[in-house]
């Protein structure tokens, strides 16, 4: 039998083990072969592994979600001249930190004579390189491998709100859906059925999703991943040739959005630009690791050139009544009802390829404490509770727009903006890094952290205050009756 404190420590070595995993791992498993040690010649493209394209496609799927839908609103918050100038320095920001990611990992793993290293350990060793932080540089692994998981656990929380809000509009206009896709510059569905709360939905969403989860690898989801993928990309097109069609002449919209929006506006498209959790995954699995930055910058130039202009087009369409998803507002046709159900479904099937880094990350140490015939039982039992967990966390905030804001504000600004940055400070502070490189680290740096304070900030204020407006309103109604 197995001492307690060799239990203990095995445990606690996999709650922040290394490599982290991705839903790439799981659906795109590395090839067998030699050892670490044997496998330095990675570095320079010996190795089978994925294309230029393969790599091209994936980064994309790792960009383009639930956030693209919601920087029409985003770019209401800030104007519609502010908010497409905003997206676009802050796409080049996301991109140079991206690449500084990738720089430092190269750098890092010759040092350590390691052929690949994940978003976790390059901040371990980059704090290793300063001698006052080399005994708390296991801290930096953590931290990040914390804010990865509170990400990916965020994006299932904005998938329930996302999914039970859709299918809530689809439910209560399908009675009176009609191949009539005529434009009346509202918020399009119109509630022609009485309907359940939308929390509702996402109760009964719930076991499905558990269910899903219950999946034992992630592969066998594959063809049904490459599925949505197919219809979430003809859901695009569709929701474009909407907006493209009935953008409304004159055009008489503020240029520049309020101020106290503008946090709301940062939190919405940091969470729509956080990809970066997907960049070290991909290129260490590139045949050519060598020819990633190319693929990042033509990946994240066409995602860049999507979120300018679905955020500018879907604002120009619906003006002010725009939602917290531009789905939201389109017509109760059959042709873009539709388009709700197949952009669910992407979304549906997404969940469990979000869920899965965050449970490969706190389920193995718990499953380390326990005997191997209840490993199966305790396994189900642990997916089952951060399920109904995210679900319950989406209950208490239904609001999408905001829930998108709050999640990016809170955790994509530290994971995309502020620590690369910090980590190049710390990985080239002892190789001649220029006063100018650093002087940009800094300022992005602080330009994150004081996103991430404001967007907290009023993403928190603005769930208190529409909270209490609709108990007023409950209880008005009630009054009434």
């Amino acid at each position: 039998m197995m001492a307690s404190s060799d239990v203990d420590n095995r445990a606690e070595a996999s709650l922040f083990s290394d490599p982290i995993p991705s839903e790439m791992d799981a659906l795109c498993p590395s090839p067998p072969g030699p050892n670490r040690p044997q496998r330095d010649y990675e570095r320079i493209g010996g190795r089978t592994g994925t294309s230029f394209c393969q790599t091209l496609i994936h980064l994309l799927k790792g960009n383009i979600g639930t956030g693209l839908l919601g920087l029409p609103l985003a770019v209401k918050n800030a104007g519609l001249v502010l908010g497409p100038i905003s997206l676009l320095c802050m796409g080049v920001v996301a991109i140079n930190c991206m690449q500084v990611l990738v720089k430092c990992s190269h750098h890092l793993s010759v040092k350590m004579n390691r052929p690949s290293l994940t978003y976790g350990e390059v901040v371990q060793y980059g704090m290793e390189n300063v001698s006052w932080l080399r005994r708390h540089s296991q801290w930096g692994k953590q931290t990040v491998n914390v804010f990865l998981i509170i990400t990916q656990l965020g994006f299932c929380c904005v998938y329930f709100v996302f999914l039970s809000d859709n299918i809530k509009q689809v439910v209560e206009a399908a009675n009176a859906t009609t191949f009539n896709c005529h434009m009346n510059h509202t918020n399009q569905t119109q509630v022609m059925v009485p309907s359940f709360d939308s929390r509702l939905y996402m109760l009964c969403f719930l076991p499905a999703l558990i269910l899903l989860v219950f999946t034992p690898d992630l592969r066998y989801l594959a063809p049904l991943s490459l599925v949505a993928n197919l219809v979430m990309s003809t859901s695009l097109i569709l929701i474009y040739f909407y907006s493209l069609t009935n953008i409304r002449y004159p055009i008489n919209l503020p240029y520049v959005g309020r101020a106290k929006d503008y946090p709301l506006f940062f939190g919405t498209a940091i969470f729509a630009f956080e990809g970066i959790g997907v960049v070290l995954p991909l290129e260490n699995k590139m045949q050519r690791p060598q020819s990633f930055i190319p693929v990042l910058y033509l990946g994240m130039g066409i995602v860049t050139f999507l979120y300018i202009s679905l955020g500018t087009i879907g604002y120009l369409c619906f003006g002010e009544h725009i939602g917290g998803s531009i789905t939201l507002n389109l017509p109760n046709c059959w042709m873009y009802q539709a388009v709700k159900l197949l952009y669910s479904f992407g979304i549906f099937i997404t969940f469990a390829l979000q869920f899965y880094v965050p449970a490969e990350i706190l389920i193995p140490p718990v499953l380390a404490r326990v005997s191997q015939r209840w490993e199966k039982a305790v396994d189900l039992l642990l997916r089952t509770v951060l399920v109904i967990f995210t679900c319950a966390l989406a209950i208490l905030i239904p609001e999408l727009d905001l829930v998108i804001s709050l999640v990016g504000s809170v955790s994509s600004s530290f994971l995309a903006l502020i620590f690369p940055p910090i980590l190049q400070i710390l990985t080239f502070h002892t190789e001649g890094l220029s006063p100018l490189v650093t002087v940009r680290n800094i300022i992005i740096s602080v330009i994150g952290f004081i996103g991430f304070l404001t967007g907290t900030y009023i993403a928190i204020s603005e769930i208190v205050a529409r909270n209490g407006l609709k108990r007023e309103e409950t209880f008005s109604s009630y009054m009434v009756q």
